[in-house]
């Protein structure tokens, strides 16, 4: 009995790491600010972080659908003001936000 006890606790727990593996996602897009959004996409780091640097909170805006969505950890995406970048990323879709895991410069 105490090993089927055992066992069922191992694998609960491995499903558990599975499941919160599978909510963050691998997304291409751009770091821009909440003034702006998806304006400059691509061609305006320096309104970015003169933006940011102003008050504005940095966004992420997908590649691939244009849409602009709040970060609710900014301090994971400083450095990469205006950049094109991949973000492993856990969405809120109600919220519109995301939670970046990690961030790298886009391939």
């Amino acid at each position: 009995m105490k090993r089927t006890i055992a066992l069922l606790v191992v694998v609960f727990s491995f499903a558990v790491l599975a499941a919160r593996a599978a909510d963050s996602t691998k997304i291409n897009g751009w770091i821009s600010d909440s003034m702006c959004g998806a304006k400059h996409a691509g061609s305006g780091a320096a309104c970015v972080k003169k933006c940011i640097d102003g008050g504005m909170q940095p966004v992420f805006v997908d590649e691939s659908k244009k849409e602009v969505w709040k970060i609710d950890n900014p301090d994971a995406v400083k450095g990469f003001y205006g950049d094109h970048v991949t973000i492993a990323a856990t969405a809120d879709a109600a919220n519109k936000s995301v939670h970046v895991d990690s961030i790298a410069a886009a391939k």
